[in-house]
Formats: C-alpha cells, structure tokens, sequence
C-alpha cells in the first residue's frame, strides 16, 4: 500500500484507531468513488461496522496513494 508522509506522520497519529487494511478495503471496493475538483485527489468511501460509519479514504490523483482517511459523519448514499 502506497502512502504519504502525511498519512504516515499525520493521520495515523491523530487517529490511531483507523486501520490501515480499512484504507485498503476502501480502495478496492469502495461504495462510493469520486475526483475531486479543485486537486484531483479522488475519494472513496467505505462502511466500517466497527466504526459504525463511513469511512472516507483520499489518494492522490494516481489513486493508489493514500493521503488521508476519516469518518465521515455527513456520508450518504
């Protein structure tokens, strides 16, 4: 799995309950998939029993490289 050092220093130590298979799941079957406009890094979105909530992973533009991941409370589909 590919990440950025901001995913690795940043994101997993200001949320050290997200797993990183999690992340995977999300890439690989996602629920919802979309570019963003304004830096086309791309959203996918996955649901986490455990979290009992959606969990929204960001990669770079490749869409392989993960830079962020969190729930997100106001995900629907």
């Amino acid at each position: 799995m590919k990440t950025t050092k901001y995913f690795d220093n940043k994101v997993l130590l200001k949320r050290p309950y997200i797993k990183r298979k999690w992340c995977e799941m999300a890439l690989k079957n996602p629920v919802k998939k979309e570019k963003q406009e304004d830096n086309n890094r791309i959203r996918h979105w996955i649901y986490i029993d455990e979290l009992n909530k959606y969990l929204r992973v960001i990669t770079l533009a490749d869409g392989e490289t993960i830079h962020n991941a969190f729930p997100d409370r106001d995900f629907e589909l």
